[in-house]
């Protein structure tokens, strides 16, 4: 590897790390606009990550190094993956380790660190988001993974950077077993990341709330930390929907500084899509009673197996 390419790669997750707050600015603003309100700055998210980092921590007298640590091993992760997914270019120092299996079980380990946080001071609320928070990502792992495992078979390879090269190498056409996979990794994306039809994020209603309420406990710079690595992790899954179905524009080594410059560009426009394309579907769609989010992300499932029944059985 060269020296310009680690400093693409550190390009690569300076741009993520910096742009998942404004992502995330960007759906509210969407919402806000949608519904006909006052939208918030484009900035908010900035600013409150501002402010909690410049407070004072306060920590509860039972918590144990694991509540210390976990919000720092939460962050780190989910900007590891922002390395490893190829948003911007296929060919990078820390690609190599972009494995899909690898990705599932990096996504997994934020998920372990926050809920065992949630539960280390024995809150009552702590705990309860804590097991909502594994139950839904016990029902969202095996149908990501699927969807996944599709794009593997038709792209012949689990690394997630020649999967964005040979289906962006591929002739403009429909590929039925993908379509029925976008639609579950959309489905899988809006419970991972806490949004409408499975929690609110703008909400923060005890009995309901599942993000929200393994947060409860934190302050300061630690809920920061959390908060910003909420925001990496919407990020980090829109970066790998694009990955997946829309791959059109990720430059390769090849294509030198220019191609990175368009990819810079085609990333933006692709994450303002989707970032308006989610405050639509979350405007019109209603919150699901916890009770059935199980049967909303099993449909993800089957519409996923489904996919892959469609390219097992027709080769589409």
């Amino acid at each position: 590897m060269t020296l310009s390419a680690f400093a693409y790669q550190l390009l690569e997750i300076i741009l993520g790390v910096i742009t998942a707050p404004v992502l995330l600015g960007w759906v509210n603003q969407c919402r806000a606009w949608l519904q006909n309100r006052s939208a918030p700055s484009l900035w908010q998210p900035y600013r409150s990550l501002h402010k909690l980092f410049y407070k004072q921590a306060v920590l509860a007298e039972n918590a144990s190094p694991l509540f210390r640590v976990a919000p720092y091993v939460v962050f780190g992760t989910m900007v590891l993956v922002v390395a490893i997914v190829p948003s911007l270019e296929t060919r990078l120092p820390f690609t190599v380790a972009a494995d899909a299996i690898a990705l599932v079980g990096l996504l997994a380990t934020a998920r372990v660190f926050l809920s065992l946080a949630a539960m280390d001071i024995g809150a009552a609320f702590g705990t309860l988001g804590a097991r909502r928070e594994m139950m839904i990502g016990f029902l969202a792992e095996p149908a990501l993974l699927m969807v996944l495992f599709v794009a593997a078979m038709i792209s012949q390879t689990t690394s997630l950077p020649l999967i964005a090269e040979r289906l962006s190498s591929e002739s403009l056409a429909l590929y039925p077993s993908l379509a029925f996979t976008a639609v579950a990794f959309a489905m899988v994306l809006l419970a991972e990341n806490a949004r409408i039809p499975i929690d609110n994020p703008a909400t923060h209603l005890e009995l309901t709330m599942i993000h929200e309420a393994t947060l409860l406990e934190y302050s300061a710079r630690h809920l920061a930390l959390m908060e910003w690595a909420a925001s990496l992790k919407l990020y980090n899954y829109v970066c790998i929907g694009i990955t997946l179905f829309l791959p059109f524009g990720v430059a390769t080594q090849s294509q030198g500084t220019t191609g990175l410059a368009l990819a810079i560009v085609a990333l933006a426009l692709k994450l303002l899509v989707a970032g308006s394309s989610l405050a639509l579907f979350e405007t019109v769609s209603a919150k699901l009673r916890i009770f059935r989010a199980p049967e909303f992300l099993a449909t993800a499932f089957l519409l996923a197996v489904l996919g892959m029944l469609v390219h097992l059985l027709l080769g589409a």
